[in-house]
């Protein structure tokens, strides 16, 4: 095997034999290695400013606590009405209304923390998963379909502007 050095980090390798079991092939190949050093920073602590990740886990811990302190029927009530503020949302998306699209993700990922909690109650309990899902599919059917707390606050809104200009 031949090698040259080109610069102080690289070397080119010409290797002698074929590297393939292909015989009837006339190239051997050519071999190009790079070393490189990467220095990173020094690791400093500091107290004042802790990474944004740990102060979002410290939120999600707290907002665990506060999903597991609710009972079921609570959890699936609040489900209900996330996902009928997501439909609203939805609803201002197509409309071109103003909204906020970091909401999308936020709400999603509560509704997934619920309806985890939901499931790890469900597995204590003894609950198999096909049972689990016909459990799901029952509550489903049963959600009597009301307005979004949100739609709620802006009717009433609405409502109160009217009596004041009527008055």
């Amino acid at each position: 095997m031949l090698s040259l050095p080109i610069a102080s980090t690289s070397t080119i390798t010409f290797a002698r034999r074929p590297q393939f079991s292909n015989p009837t092939s006339s190239f051997y190949g050519v071999k190009i290695q790079q070393r490189c050093t990467i220095r990173l920073p020094p690791q400093t602590s500091s107290s004042r400013n802790p990474p944004s990740s740990i102060v979002m886990m410290a939120k999600r811990e707290e907002e665990l606590k506060d999903i597991r302190t609710k009972t079921t029927e609570e959890i699936n009530e609040e489900v209900v009405d996330l996902q009928g503020e997501l439909l609203m949302l939805r609803l201002q998306k197509s409309a071109r209304n103003e909204f906020k699209s970091s909401e999308f993700r936020r709400m999603r990922k509560r509704i997934a923390r619920m309806l985890t909690v939901k499931r790890e109650r469900e597995i204590e309990e003894g609950i198999n998963k096909r049972l689990s899902r016909k459990f799901d599919r029952q509550w489903k059917k049963s959600i009597i379909v009301r307005p979004p707390p949100s739609l709620k606050k802006l009717q009433e809104e609405e409502a109160a502007a009217e009596a004041e200009k009527s008055a």
